[in-house]
């Protein structure tokens, strides 16, 4: 639809690649990626796609709750370690001390070398004979003599097997197929980059995450990248930040460190779609058949990739859930978009 790939949440990550990120299926796909990321193979990539970042979940004493169940989610196998305070302050020093009751580290955390991925991932389709049609928005999807033709303003197209991969429009393509509502919610995040304090070097500072997910903050090339970790639905669109959201968003980081922001050097926003779930939609369609989903990935799209691209390579082939992955607990039904035709959907909240 857009004039160039990645337009839209993949040009606007805030790159992070980290195993206690998300549900337990997320957690499970990000696990599975990791592989990859550290050694994608020759010619992939000319540089690392994962750089050391870290990760720091903090809470006031209001929030002990918030944090001892996000412990308890993600495991003791998992990736996390308490912290006090005083190893917060040290690691991140614009962090206040009275604000601060304890933290969670996520030393495996990492950031993601997004472009590179991205483009990685475009030249690998290009050596395997595929082609990327840019400014083709789809108009309709009919299905007759056991092949689709999806229509767009760069042609028509014709396969028997069609993949939703539209992002958050991925419930719109899917109504043109007369297929399942998902009833995928666009949720629009605000990220701006303030200035780094006179002096203080930021570039070996973690992710700092506030255990209720209400900000985040994290270096960004010599400057720091901050968000309020908002959810404002929305339609699909071009999203663009409001004025009360880096409002918000100042205040809180402000609110937890002892720095002032005189100015905001760059904003942006993007859309994390998500299901009721909040656990990506991978599968067939039961009611259009060759109708295949992949959406809702949310805010986990960049670092699930390599795993869920797998996936729904076995999937659409009738094959098997990957073994590696089955072994960390995903299933078939975990994912499939038939959840969505039970009568106990959507799941309690």
């Amino acid at each position: 639809m857009e004039e160039q790939p990645g337009y839209h949440a993949t040009g606007r990550s805030a790159a992070i690649f980290a195993e206690s990120y998300g549900n337990q299926v997320v957690r499970a796909l990000t696990r599975a990626s990791r592989a990859f990321l550290e050694a994608p193979g020759p010619g992939f990539a000319e540089h690392p796609l994962l750089l050391p970042r870290g990760l720091l979940f903090i809470a006031r004493r209001d929030q002990l709750p918030h944090l001892d169940r996000l412990q308890r989610e993600i495991g003791a196998a998992g990736p996390v370690r308490r912290a006090e305070p005083a190893e917060a302050v040290a690691r991140v020093p614009i962090l206040r001390r009275d604000y601060l009751a304890a933290a969670l580290v996520d030393e495996a955390a990492m950031d993601v070398e997004v472009h590179a991925l991205h483009q990685g991932y475009l030249k690998v389709l290009k050596a395997a004979g595929g082609e990327v049609v840019t400014g083709a928005r789809a108009t309709s999807l009919e299905r007759a003599g056991g092949a689709w033709t999806v229509r767009t303003s760069e042609g028509d197209f014709r396969a028997p097997l069609v993949v939703d991969a539209a992002g958050a429009w991925a419930d719109e393509v899917g109504a043109l197929a007369g297929a399942l509502r998902i009833d995928l919610t666009p949720l629009r995040r605000t990220c701006l980059v303030v200035p780094a304090p006179p002096g203080v070097a930021v570039a070996g500072w973690p992710l700092v995450i506030d255990a209720e997910e209400a900000f985040y903050f994290k270096p960004d090339a010599g400057r720091i990248l901050v968000s309020p970790a908002d959810e404002t639905p929305s339609t699909p669109c071009d999203a663009r930040p409001a004025d009360l959201d880096v409002a918000v968003a100042v205040d809180r980081f402000t609110a937890c460190c002892d720095i002032e922001v005189s100015h905001v050097q760059r904003r942006w926003a993007g859309l994390r779609s998500f299901v009721a779930d909040r656990t990506p939609v991978v599968g067939f369609d039961p009611r259009a058949p060759g109708f295949f989903w992949l959406a809702g990935q949310g805010g986990y799209g960049i670092q699930t990739a390599p795993a869920l691209s797998r996936l729904c390579a076995a999937l659409a082939l009738g094959e098997p859930v990957p073994e590696d992955l089955a072994a960390l607990g995903v299933t078939e039904a975990d994912l499939s978009p038939r959840r969505f035709a039970t009568p106990d959907w959507p799941p309690a909240r």
